[in-house]
């Protein structure tokens, strides 16, 4: 969180963090097109050829008052794939929120679990830990065949019984419920604080 006195501003940061092609990226596609333009900025994208997020999208989205101050939500996505750890620390510094977006997919639940523990050391390197911080699970893909159900999901990835919303990004579905959750959280948080 930065506070802006002059401005009377509250910048957040939220993350989507997940393992490479698990829909964090369209997460953030769905919700640009959703957004009322004149309460978003610029989505930025930087992909490679194959079409995968190399470092991070952002997108700035602003929302009614806190204490008489304008929150700024400033939504990034990390790369997923393995190699770029050191670009997952970066993006993570001054985190407020985070979105684990899980794949659902059977043969997924590894790359969620090497993932997961991924945030967790990320946020303890920070000072932070998953218990006292505000984050959800969105289990993406859910219309896909070979997934595990929800509460197989929430056996091996939701041991701090968060909350966790069901999504197919590529349709929408769940997108802008998990937004609103974790802005929810967020706000709470922050207020607490204020």
């Amino acid at each position: 969180m930065f506070v802006n006195w002059a401005q009377k501003e509250i910048n957040l940061k939220i993350v989507y963090y997940g393992p490479g092609l698990s829909g964090k990226t369209t997460n953030l596609e769905c919700i640009y097109q959703q957004i009322d333009p004149s309460l978003r900025g610029e989505l930025i994208t930087l992909k490679t050829r194959e079409e995968r997020t190399l470092y991070f999208d952002f997108l700035q989205l602003e929302f009614g008052r806190i204490k008489g101050m304008q929150p700024k939500f400033n939504l990034y996505t990390i790369p997923g794939q393995v190699y770029y750890a050191e670009s997952r620390k970066i993006i993570l510094r001054g985190v407020d929120g985070v979105v684990f977006v899980a794949d659902s997919q059977k043969d997924r639940m590894i790359e969620n679990l090497d993932s997961l523990l991924d945030l967790e050391e990320n946020m303890i390197s920070q000072g932070k830990t998953l218990e006292a911080f505000p984050w959800l699970l969105q289990y993406n893909k859910r219309d896909l065949v070979d997934v595990y159900s929800c509460e197989e999901m929430d056996k091996k990835l939701n041991f701090l019984d968060v909350p966790r919303i069901e999504a197919v990004a590529v349709q929408n579905k769940g997108v802008v419920e998990s937004l609103k959750l974790i802005i929810q959280r967020v706000l709470t948080t922050v207020q607490e604080m204020i």
